[in-house]
């Protein structure tokens, strides 16, 4: 099992709109993409100096499910959307 984790940092102009499209482009994938097996993510509750604005964690069966999950039409339209409205997106994908 692959689990994969991201943290995104929304750019200050962000509005409240474009999180709810990413959201719900979020939301809708794993109904899109079979390789997903677990599929959580949230607005950060602590907002510390240190947090990140939204987090997500994933699994995925092993490398080439994920590898097909990233190379995904529908994951590449939400990627797209993140990059417009982030300053910054950190990722850590582990077994286990």
């Amino acid at each position: 099992m692959i689990t994969h984790i991201v943290l995104f940092k929304f750019k200050p102009e962000t509005t409240t709109a474009e999180i709810q499209q990413l959201a719900e482009g979020l939301g809708g994938l794993p109904q899109s993409i079979e390789e997903i097996r677990e599929f959580r993510f949230g607005a950060d509750v602590l907002r510390s100096e240190r947090s990140y604005d939204l987090g997500l964690v994933s699994s995925f069966e092993d490398l080439d499910a994920l590898q097909r999950y990233q190379i995904h039409p529908e994951h590449q339209k939400v990627v797209a959307h993140v990059k417009a409205i982030t300053s910054s997106v950190t990722a850590v994908d582990f077994e286990g």
